[in-house]
């Protein structure tokens, strides 16, 4: 008997956002795991699996031979949306990598992405918020959790035009902020008093590097002072 696919608490959080139906393509797959807990689930009919990298391409072929679901899961060598073609899927799922990354690979995707976008950026997420926004997709859903004492930021896309946000919106998450997220509320305080003790150290220091670090402070203190105010409306 077929066991159950059991996820991380932050895969289970971007495969609860994919939404029932649709055809997935997973970007940077590597073990393979949430196309196979979706099928499992009769979540979604069908899947591609792809990977820039052949060793996690063939762990997740193992995973879905040993899951039995090779009709319905493909494997495909891909550096991002490379081998990807238009209209294969209806959502797409980054997720393990930094904005940076993310944001190039969506790039590079343009013209051929999925309607719904499912992403899981690790870091700059402002990158990826700017991407969606100016490349006419709207978030409509965003969670935020601790794992193995790191933050993740999850969101939902799709496509069309949605109200716009600010910079401190782009930073921060509008449903997060407007949710007033407690994980979120965690993070920015928690932000604010390590650059508050760098500052302390800096403070020491008469560089030109010190000065242009301790601006640098300064302007992110301004965002996150901001985010923080929507906890108080």
């Amino acid at each position: 008997m077929v066991k159950s696919m059991e996820l991380s608490k932050r895969l289970q959080t971007i495969a609860d956002m994919v939404s029932e139906g649709n055809r997935l393509v997973d970007i940077g797959t590597d073990h393979g795991y949430i196309p196979i807990y979706l099928i499992q689930k009769n979540r979604i009919p069908s899947a591609l699996a792809m990977d820039v990298g052949e060793g996690p391409l063939e762990r997740a072929k193992a995973h879905i031979q040993a899951y039995c679901l090779e009709e319905k899961v493909v494997c495909r060598l891909s550096d991002g949306f490379e081998n990807y073609q238009d209209g294969e899927a209806d959502t797409a799922v980054i997720a393990g990598m930094g904005g940076d990354l993310m944001e190039k690979i969506l790039s590079g995707g343009r013209g051929k992405l999925p309607k719904e976008l499912i992403l899981q950026p690790q870091s700059e997420w402002f990158k990826v918020r700017r991407f969606l926004k100016e490349n006419g997709y709207t978030i409509v859903r965003e969670e935020m959790l601790i794992e193995d004492g790191k933050y993740y930021v999850a969101m939902k896309a799709k496509k069309g035009e949605g109200p716009s946000f600010g910079a401190v919106e782009e930073a921060y998450g509008p449903y997060l902020l407007k949710e007033k997220n407690l994980v979120l509320k965690e993070y920015l305080n928690g932000t604010i008093a390590s650059y508050e003790k760098i500052m302390e150290q800096l403070e020491k220091v008469e560089t030109p590097s010190a000065k242009k670090r301790k601006l640098e402070i300064q302007a992110q203190f301004v965002q996150l002072k901001g985010a923080l105010a929507y906890y108080e409306r």
